[in-house]
């Protein structure tokens, strides 16, 4: 009969492998590397990461990246840097996935998010959720500006 391993045992196992991608997100690694640093082989693997995480590690790696891009495209990186440092191999590839993915090339998302930050410098009162003003009875008056 074959010995059962505890749970925890592979779901750290797991972690250790998620922790390993979002540690190398940048780096050539692929999924052998990722179910190596787990111990376990490629296919059970996936099986298991996919239930815990609710995605492929393939997925959750390209999540990783893209996370990241978007970070690095806000603090205004030029885009082939961007790509480059995430992992990606091509310009074309990278671009095409983050439109999918974002709805914007990563150009025209970095402009929309530069956009978005000298609003905020310029009109920060803009940016308070409606909610909050309200609970705060900042609603009452038509201009934040009068309460303070």
């Amino acid at each position: 009969m074959k010995e059962q391993l505890p749970g925890i045992y592979l779901y750290r196992r797991i972690v250790q492998a998620k922790l390993f991608i979002d540690g190398h997100y940048g780096d050539k690694i692929n999924l052998d590397d990722i179910a190596d640093e787990a111990f376990f082989s490629k296919f059970h693997f996936i099986r298991l990461f996919k239930m815990a995480y609710g995605k492929t590690p393939h997925q959750y790696l390209t999540a990783v990246r893209i996370e990241q891009a978007k970070l690095m495209l806000q603090n205004n990186h030029p885009v082939t840097h961007v790509c480059f440092a995430v992992g990606f191999d091509s310009l074309s590839s990278f671009t095409g996935l983050f439109k999918r993915i974002t709805g914007n090339s990563p150009s025209v998302y970095q402009q929309l998010q530069l956009q978005r930050k000298r609003e905020l410098r310029a009109q920060p009162l803009q940016f308070i959720p409606h909610c909050f003003a309200l609970k705060n009875g900042w609603m009452e008056k038509s201009n934040f500006e009068e309460v303070l």
